[in-house]
């Protein structure tokens, strides 16, 4: 199986790129040159050379993921199964070589591969944390101004799905997923109903997932997730896209899945979109859970998602 590297993009269609701007800027994305009057494409402070893609359409539609593999080899592979195109040329910027794929839903999946890097844009450090038995940041003050926080990278994206396991399956068979952990219902033990995955680099890190799959009685995309600097990256950012007019749609918190601390957000078209930070790292040891509370039960503290968030 192909092994998968990042997060490359997701994918939306519009019918406003000038509003989509406007809300992806105050949310912490950075336009790039190559945008046109039809594609909007917008970058973070890694070294991906976009992340978040609006094509220019008369509704609003979620356009798929695409996923960075490690090798031109492993395009070969994908290439290969069944309902898989050819390896062909990337006509986004950037370049590279991609493979189209489909769930067993039809929603696209991208595999690439040799896409341009780009040089990483200038960002602040972290803030240290002063817990109680560590104080890390000594002889210096915490000084930060309302405005856009800078989004560094596609973590996750989550799909709702009319087969989960016919799903999960897909994706395995293509990707090096691990499981992480499994939502069941409220109460039961079982079936399982949504499945978080991760990448498998043996002893190396990862986060603690790079997708969910959930059951639905719909199709799409739940949300998709960007990593930010710190805790206050994620408040300051909260404020200032209250202070542009946007409504907060699930936030502040901290997940009990995964332990990121989490901001939803809705953009300009009803397409949910995440801050978050302070997420766990696993390896491929780490051993998968059962959770069979409510949305609601996900959040340890803060903002507590409605009963209604997953479905």
């Amino acid at each position: 199986m192909a092994r998968a590297v990042e997060c490359a993009q997701v994918s939306y269609a519009a019918p406003d790129l000038e509003e989509a701007e406007r809300f992806l800027t105050a949310f912490g994305f950075a336009r790039i040159p190559e945008s046109t009057d039809e594609v909007l494409y917008m970058r973070g402070t890694n070294d991906q050379h976009h992340i978040h893609v609006t094509h220019l359409a008369e509704k609003q539609r979620f356009l798929g993921a695409t996923i960075e593999v490690e090798s031109r080899a492993d395009l070969e592979e994908l290439a290969a199964l069944e309902g898989s195109s050819e390896i062909t040329e990337s006509e986004e910027p950037g370049g590279g070589q991609v493979v189209l794929m489909h769930t067993p839903d039809g929603i696209p999946i991208r595999a690439i591969h040799g896409r341009a890097k780009a040089e990483p844009l200038e960002d602040r450090e972290p803030f240290r944390f002063n817990n109680l038995s560590d104080k890390q940041r000594v002889g210096d003050s915490v000084r930060i101004k309302q405005g856009p926080c800078t989004v560094n990278r596609l973590g996750h994206f989550v799909l709702h799905v009319s087969n989960h396991d016919e799903t999960v399956a897909w994706f395995k068979e293509r990707f090096n997923f691990l499981d992480s952990d499994y939502f069941v219902p409220p109460g039961e033990e079982g079936p399982i109903v949504g499945t978080f995955l991760r990448l498998d680099r043996g002893d190396e890190l990862v986060d603690h997932h790079f997708m969910l799959v959930l059951q639905s009685d719909w199709v799409g995309v739940h949300h998709s997730a960007f990593e930010v600097l710190d805790l206050d990256a994620v408040m300051s950012a909260h404020d200032h896209l209250i202070a542009e007019g946007f409504t907060s749609d699930v936030g502040v918190g901290r997940h009990l899945l995964g332990s990121q601390i989490f901001d939803y957000w809705k953009d300009p078209f009803g397409f949910r979109i995440e801050h978050y930070t302070d997420g766990d790292v696993v390896n491929a040891d780490h051993v998968p859970t059962r959770f069979n509370g409510t949305a609601s039960d996900t959040t340890q503290w803060g903002n507590r998602p409605p009963l209604e968030f997953f479905q």
